[in-house]
């Protein structure tokens, strides 16, 4: 495919400041020391995309990163089809609107202290009263109680065929007592994890060293040293100078500049989407909001932007979930209207290295078709309050659609449903909640793929969201990995098997 003339001017950027952007990495894991012992791997040094925005609570998105460094653990974990698999829990079984969950035995927390079936209740009661709730339990009334030293039941408002599922969410962590302190939760050496969390350095850096006691077995590094790098083309830079053993999220504009043996590519359940607000201002009208999306060139952001290395939408839920194209249908949309100069904003965030140039160009396309277009661009630290305060007309977003129960179900009634915690077009529509509801509360199995489906179709007809592209994930790795996790749902890196030689 032909380098279309932007990507060829982001790629003249991109070597020009990589030199500039690997001096300033100079020293950026200095002080890992290898303290490996005979035998064993060295320490991982692992350049994430995107620092801690709430300390990194389990409770918040910084869940995922715990989970991606093998810290803290869940109940249940789910495998590559998205089936729930034993972890903390060794079974389960579910009568009525309760399921009950026996613990593995012989786990420790990083403290020493050993895993009962009241740290069990602590975290999940601690994550089912937070305000926010996490978004795994959006519209799920669940409490829980020891009924054994080794066994807890889970009790939703109504039978929820998915409890399983929610419970293996990162936000959903089971950590020490340790870790609970008034309001705020610290997964500081809390964890039960392969890796224990020994030192945290705000927006900085992360530490984590071997715990020996895993009840897993032991891993195969000595540690992981954690840096934030959230420029795209610093952190391509440090792989390509060695500073970095593993670079997560690497920029399309910068895959191509890397050795291929270094680069993995992975098909995966991320849509970006174009999020239309639907309670005040431009978009309040479904005949603009219609306009909008008759104006969006998915083709030209795919070529262009992404230079290939993405799917066009058909929906909300992508490639990454081959049913969904299989179930589809078409859907009935409003008729357009001429916005005649209607002014909009669009928002988005830097931290994802695609976005700024995506909304560039939607900018283009909707002045094109008769929209005055300004644009307000941030790091996502500093833009999420007034995305999800509903102060912008449009909000382009990277949404993974599967991230936390491996169930797209979750993430429709999180970011579609009237009470939704991430409803950024501000939707309240009753037969998008009326088929949210019924999605969520389907059995698992192709019924409940049929619902999803309907839920989604309900969703587009109102153009409150304009799927654009799913994307794939990028990531670096050093020729001296062995075995790091390539997860498209974003919740393994650094695993037990994971080493540098």
């Amino acid at each position: 495919m032909p380098t279309s003339p932007s990507a060829l001017r982001r790629r003249i950027l991109a070597l020009t400041a990589a030199a500039t952007v690997s001096a300033l990495l100079s020293g950026c894991f200095a002080g890992s020391e290898d303290v490996s012992g005979e035998g064993d791997g060295g320490r991982v040094r692992v350049a994430m995309m995107q620092p801690p925005r709430s300390g990194l609570s389990p409770l918040s998105d910084d869940a995922f990163k715990l989970s991606r460094w093998s810290t803290a653990e869940t109940l249940v974990r789910l495998d590559r089809d998205g089936d729930a698999l034993p972890s903390l829990a060794t079974e389960w079984r579910q009568q009525g609107r309760t399921w009950t969950f026996t613990l593995r035995e012989g786990v420790t927390f990083h403290d020493g202290s050993p895993l009962t079936a009241a740290d069990v209740v602590r975290s999940l009661s601690t994550a089912a009263t937070a305000s926010p709730k996490p978004r795994i339990l959006d519209g799920v009334d669940l409490t829980v109680r020891a009924s054994g030293p080794h066994e807890v039941t889970v009790t939703t408002a109504t039978p929820d065929p998915l409890v399983p599922h929610r419970l293996s969410s990162p936000q959903l962590s089971i950590l020490a007592a340790k870790a609970y302190r008034g309001r705020t939760v610290d997964p500081v050496g809390a964890g039960t994890g392969p890796f224990v969390l020994v030192r945290a350095e705000g927006t900085a850096s992360a530490t984590l060293d071997r715990y020996d006691r895993y009840w897993g077995g032991r891993a195969k590094a000595a540690g992981i040293d954690v840096r934030y790098v959230p420029d795209g083309t610093a952190r391509a830079a440090a792989l390509r100078s060695g500073e970095a053993d593993i670079v997560e999220a690497v920029p399309v504009s910068q895959a191509g500049l890397l050795d291929p043996k270094l680069v993995t590519e992975v098909p995966m359940p991320r849509t970006n989407t174009l999020y239309l607000n639907t309670e005040r201002g431009t978009f309040r009208d479904p005949a603009l909001r219609a306009a909008a999306r008759e104006a969006v060139d998915t083709r030209s952001l795919v070529s262009g932007v992404y230079e290939g290395r993405a799917d066009r939408a058909g929906g909300l839920l992508g490639p990454a979930l081959p049913w969904a194209a299989k179930l589809r249908t078409p859907v009935r949309h409003t008729a357009a209207a001429d916005p005649k100069g209607a002014g909009i904003t669009i928002g988005t965030f830097t931290d994802r290295a695609e976005l700024p140039e995506v909304a560039q160009l939607l900018q283009q396309q909707l002045r094109k078709a008769g929209f005055q277009v300004e644009l307000d661009v941030r790091e996502y630290a500093h833009i999420e309050a007034d995305a999800l305060a509903g102060k912008f007309d449009a909000f382009v977003l990277s949404r993974a659609t599967v991230l936390d129960s491996g169930d797209p179900a979750a993430y429709l009634y999180s970011d579609f449903a009237g009470d939704g915690s991430f409803n950024l077009s501000q939707l309240s529509d009753p037969a998008v909640d009326s088929a949210l509801t019924t999605a969520s509360a389907t059995a698992t199995g192709e019924a409940r793929r049929k619902a999803v489906v309907a839920a989604e179709a309900a969703v587009l007809a109102t153009d409150a969201a304009v799927p654009l592209l799913h994307e794939r994930v990028i990531q670096g790795d050093g020729a001296n990995v062995v075995d790091a996790a390539h997860d498209p749902r974003e919740r393994e890196l650094v695993t037990v098997d994971t080493f540098v030689r």
